[in-house]
């Protein structure tokens, strides 16, 4: 599986970004899709990830800013990110995980997007 991220860019504290991410492959079925981010010096961390069929999970540090949403027919991932805050500033990591064409469990992370937030 191939995860593609974009959207990041440079906002201003109070400011939005929304982020897309696309799986692309062949014979995977995909159960879990979120985002971790990773800012410098520090841990890589969940920001929210979303199960097929489930409710939306959110670290609380993002909890009424942020918005995970997914298409499951384009298997596409998107991050709202609402309010945004300094603190906020990290290379954001698409996460993807599921079953291959071999039903083997597969953990898949994409190359990341930049998020500043700075005025």
């Amino acid at each position: 599986v191939q995860l593609q991220a974009s959207g990041g860019g440079l906002v201003q504290p109070g400011g939005s970004l929304r982020l897309s991410c696309a799986a692309s492959g062949s014979g995977f079925s995909i159960n879990t899709m979120g985002w971790y981010r990773q800012a410098p010096g520090k841990q890589r961390e969940l920001v929210a990830e979303l199960a097929s069929g489930g409710s939306p999970d959110y670290a609380d540090s993002v909890k009424g800013r942020f918005t995970i949403s997914r298409d499951n027919a384009k298997n596409m991932v998107y991050l709202q990110m609402n309010n945004l805050k300094p603190e906020d500033t990290a290379v954001y990591i698409c996460n993807v995980r599921g079953l291959d064409q071999g039903d083997r469990f597969f953990d898949s992370f994409g190359q990341g997007t930049q998020v500043t937030v700075s005025s």
